[in-house]
């Protein structure tokens, strides 16, 4: 792993805190909606279809601009020094992005209504991505990839999985906000207790957490046999958590590739 200036591992722990207390946020945010068994227009195999199809496509679309900004700034050297002489843009971009997200967490209108829904998702994604690919650039490439893949295998697993298992995880959205908050907090703790000890187990636990929040996201989505289910005109909630799940779990993997390959 390439070395990290100080500013630069000040820099990306304040936005990894200040993004996971957003994150506990918008997951918490949904709890009335999750309390209430799945209404009847749910169950209608069509729309629930329709549903499903529009949610992967609106995160097939955000992982290309995140992933394709990863790239961008891992294999361009313009790109790495661009974003080394303005680190202003570093600060604005976690301002739009934490603005974004909880405006659509807060506010139903924002998220539910077209185009408004869209343009902040847009917005969000790009200023996501570029804070992803900024702090990917401190790895080496073989890192990155890496780690690519290894999310890729570990979402695909776990999507499968939920479709297929038995359990239901729709009622753990209370166990799973409480394992949040203290994630966040360890997280707080971790910016000051500087160690790869310390960081490995942050990133394992995080790993952990957010792997059993996608397969929670992707039962509440699916709807089906499950206790709760989201509602068909939440697209792009839907889209916006398994979108968190799928690169929190990406930041993870490579924050322990990092550190053993170190």
């Amino acid at each position: 792993m390439e070395a990290k200036e100080p500013g630069q591992q000040y820099q990306y722990a304040a936005y990894r805190s200040g993004y996971e207390a957003n994150i506990a946020i918008g997951y918490g945010a949904y709890a009335d909606s999750e309390g209430q068994p799945k209404n009847f227009s749910f169950d209608n195999q069509t729309i629930r279809r329709g549903f499903i199809r529009k949610v992967y496509l609106i995160l097939m679309g955000q992982l290309v601009v995140t992933f394709g900004a990863v790239a961008l700034f891992v294999f361009s050297q313009d790109a790495k020094n661009f974003a080394a002489l303005n680190p202003w843009l570093f600060w604005l971009a976690v301002a739009v992005m934490l603005v974004t997200m909880i405006f659509m967490i807060c506010c139903e209108n924002v998220r539910r209504e077209t185009p408004t829904n869209f343009i902040f998702l847009g917005l969000f994604t790009v200023a996501e991505s570029f804070l992803l690919g900024v702090s990917a650039s401190r790895f080496a490439a073989k890192e990155v990839l890496l780690a690519i893949g290894i999310t890729a295998a570990i979402c695909l697993a776990l999507t499968l999985f939920a479709l297929q298992t038995k359990y239901d995880f729709t009622m753990m959205g209370g166990i799973l906000i409480a394992c949040l908050m203290a994630l966040l907090i360890f997280g707080i703790v971790a910016i000051f207790m500087h160690g790869k000890i310390i960081t490995l187990i942050y990133s394992s636990l995080g790993a952990v957490l957010f792997s059993i929040y996608l397969i929670y996201d992707t039962q509440l989505m699916m709807g089906g046999g499950h206790k709760y289910a989201i509602s068909p005109e939440e697209y792009i909630f839907a889209s916006l958590n398994l979108y968190l799940d799928v690169i929190n779990i990406f930041i993870d993997i490579l924050n322990i590739l990092g550190i053993t390959q170190d």
